[in-house]
């Protein structure tokens, strides 16, 4: 750990003068650091985060506490953070949602890239394709056949304009044909009822409040919109053995600071994040919560820089092409 920390403050030593860089990596940090979750209280991203806000704490001496702060589907709490002091104590907890989609949904007063600097990724979990019990087809292939010879037949719950499943609709139009009548509804506890109810006829939702539903043979699941089979659920495909090659979109999120955070403090703050993925207890709550950690390299500032600006350039144009606005 000592010589991964010397390494990372190394890489960045030539960006301050030498007497400000040994003061700072001295006393940061010297007070409580808050973390920004741009979303209500009560979701998997905000559980999930105030486990790693206590075992950050431990590694920095500091308080870390998770404060919500939702709206304009995460904008808000991201602007308070593009506008704080760019000293390491105010930092965004963000997701696709409030990280790459907002761009394109609405106009901002900041910009996504420019005005963050990248710490870790946390942690992400691709979505399900699922559909009512009584869904004639029984695989991917066979629903996709079945969307085809039917246009505008499906309906597919969506939880708000913009959302993770409402774009992963849309990609889905847009890679096989299908048309949907897209439904929308506030969260998505009231879809995915409807959908086991038979009401409406399609999802794509997150395991975690899928899984039980599957099980249960109150849904019918297709595939995991990822490369690989879910741990938590070996017995669901992946798209590319279903039919549906390289149909893959997940939900993730990472931590960000404000743009001018002296690079030893993200650094410090890269190794606090880092040192709690490599927990096996943390290692157990993300399997339990059908997450998936994030590889090596998208753990480093540069690996979630890069994967940030690359998720822009897919999700934008596609967002754009359909015409989506904020709500």
């Amino acid at each position: 750990m000592q010589r991964r920390t010397f390494l990372r403050l190394a890489a960045s030593a030539a960006a301050f003068p030498a007497g400000w860089r040994i003061a700072n990596a001295q006393t940061y940090p010297s007070r409580t650091i808050t973390l920004v979750m741009p979303t209500a209280a009560g979701g998997a991203m905000d559980a999930f985060t105030r486990i790693i806000a206590e075992q950050m704490r431990v590694r920095l001496g500091q308080a870390v506490v998770v404060e919500n702060i939702s709206g304009a589907n995460g904008s808000i709490g991201v602007g308070r953070v593009a506008r704080a002091a760019p000293d390491g104590y105010t930092l965004i907890v963000g997701n696709w949602n409030s990280q790459v989609a907002n761009g394109a949904l609405y106009t901002l007063q900041y910009d996504l890239l420019k005005d963050f600097e990248p710490i870790s990724m946390i942690a992400s979990f691709p979505q399900l394709i699922i559909a009512r019990p009584t869904m004639p087809p029984d695989d991917l292939r066979g629903l996709i056949a079945w969307l085809k010879a039917s246009p505008q037949k499906a309906s597919l719950g969506i939880p708000g304009v913009g959302s993770v499943a409402h774009i992963s609709g849309v990609f889905f139009e847009n890679v096989t044909g299908a048309r949907f009548q897209f439904v929308p509804y506030r969260g998505t506890a009231a879809p995915l009822e409807d959908l086991a109810a038979g009401r409406i006829d399609m999802m794509f939702n997150a395991p975690a409040p899928s899984l039980p539903q599957v099980r249960a043979g109150r849904i019918k699941a297709y595939a995991v919109m990822a490369p690989t089979r879910l741990p938590a659920a070996p017995e669901i495909p992946a798209v590319d053995e279903a039919g549906l090659p390289g149909f893959y979109f997940s939900l993730w999120f990472g931590l960000w600071a404000p743009k001018g955070t002296p690079m030893d403090i993200v650094a410090r703050l890269n190794e606090a994040v880092d040192d709690t993925l490599a927990e096996p207890a943390i290692r157990q709550k993300i399997a339990e919560q059908s997450m998936e950690l994030p590889s090596r390299a998208q753990q480093t500032p540069a690996g979630l820089g890069a994967f940030h600006r690359a998720e822009i350039d897919k999700w934008w144009p596609i967002i754009k092409a359909a015409g989506i606005k904020g709500e």
